[in-house]
């Protein structure tokens, strides 16, 4: 037999507990992070006064009615006589009008009345039928429910246009005149809207809660002190507004491939039909360049424009020297 070489067995290393044995020093985690609290709260406390966003009060019908009276009573007539946006709108609201298209694409039609609002009957003869204690504006909705569409048409009309040419449109300077009911449920409509009970009449929802605004924000968009209050506060279309905030602030900056259509031609040339239709056309651009942006690497020719135009080497200069 031959003897071979045996390996030495050895113990293995001792273990340690674990337990620090260096220096140490008091350390208070609660002091730490109630500072760290403070100290953030102050810097957004101060970052949020200098930097946030307006917030402005949301415009209600009887902010409306304090402003601009005159307005409300003329928006009311307009209602009356069939001749706001919202009477003409036509589809989801009603059938009085043509909605935007693309093209041939009548997609609002397509989709029928899905909201119904008649104005005349919604804005302001339904609201003025709670006033019940009121015998003088009750005689009057009898009045105008009584008659027929030529007559009531006729007096909204001539009281609209009565309107017009009183200063200010100042409803107690209209000369007499055959106006029907009209002049009283204008006003009636004013005074709904000065108490703020015009706001609960039209806002709807059922249940506990009142969430459906539709019609208050219609009646709204048919006045002129809305569309003044937006020129005043730099949100018009023509104004770059879908991505400003209110007044003259930037606000959503990504926004702005979407509102620059409305500030060329032909969409912001008046009574075009891309400008009739912008909203729907421009929305109907936008699909197209989102869709051709998520295809870009599929579609020959436009995939390899980043190899042609070498953007590329400028941003990985470093990179392409080292190279070199």
């Amino acid at each position: 037999m031959t003897a071979s070489a045996t390996t030495p067995i050895t113990a293995p290393p001792a273990r340690t507990s674990g337990k620090w044995t260096g220096p140490t020093r008091p350390y208070d985690l609660v002091k730490e992070i109630t500072i760290a609290v403070v100290v953030v709260a102050l810097l957004t406390t101060l970052l949020a006064a200098l930097f946030s966003s307006p917030d402005d009060p949301a415009i209600t019908l009887q902010s409306w009615a304090k402003a601009s009276p005159n307005d409300v009573v003329a928006t009311a007539t307009g209602e009356l006589a069939g001749t706001t946006t919202s009477a003409g709108y036509g589809q989801p609201y009603n059938t009085n009008g043509d909605a935007q298209a693309i093209g041939p694409l009548h997609l609002a039609t397509w989709a029928g009345v899905r909201i119904p609002v008649d104005p005349a009957n919604d804005f302001v003869v339904k609201p003025l039928s709670t006033l019940t204690a009121d015998t003088a504006v009750q005689d009057a909705v009898k009045q105008w429910t009584a008659a027929a569409p030529d007559q009531q048409t006729k007096w909204a009309s001539d009281y609209a246009d009565a309107l017009t040419k009183a200063t200010d449109g100042n409803p107690d300077a209209v000369p007499a005149g055959e106006y029907g009911p009209v002049p009283v449920m204008a006003k009636g409509i004013l005074g709904m809207a000065s108490t703020g009970a015009l706001d609960t009449a039209l806002i709807s929802g059922g249940g506990f809660y009142t969430t459906d605004y539709t019609k208050p924000l219609l009646l709204l968009g048919d006045s002129g002190y809305l569309d003044e209050t937006a020129g005043a506060q730099h949100l018009q279309g023509s104004q770059w507004g879908m991505m400003n905030e209110t007044g003259n602030f930037p606000g959503q900056a990504w926004l702005w491939l979407y509102t620059f259509w409305y500030q060329v031609p032909p969409f912001s040339t008046e009574g075009s039909y891309f400008a009739t239709n912008a909203d729907s056309v421009v929305w109907g651009l936008m699909m197209v360049l989102s869709l051709l942006l998520v295809l870009v690497p599929f579609i020959p020719g436009l995939r390899s424009v980043p190899l042609k135009v070498p953007v590329y080497r400028l941003i990985w200069r470093d990179w392409y020297r080292r190279r070199r």
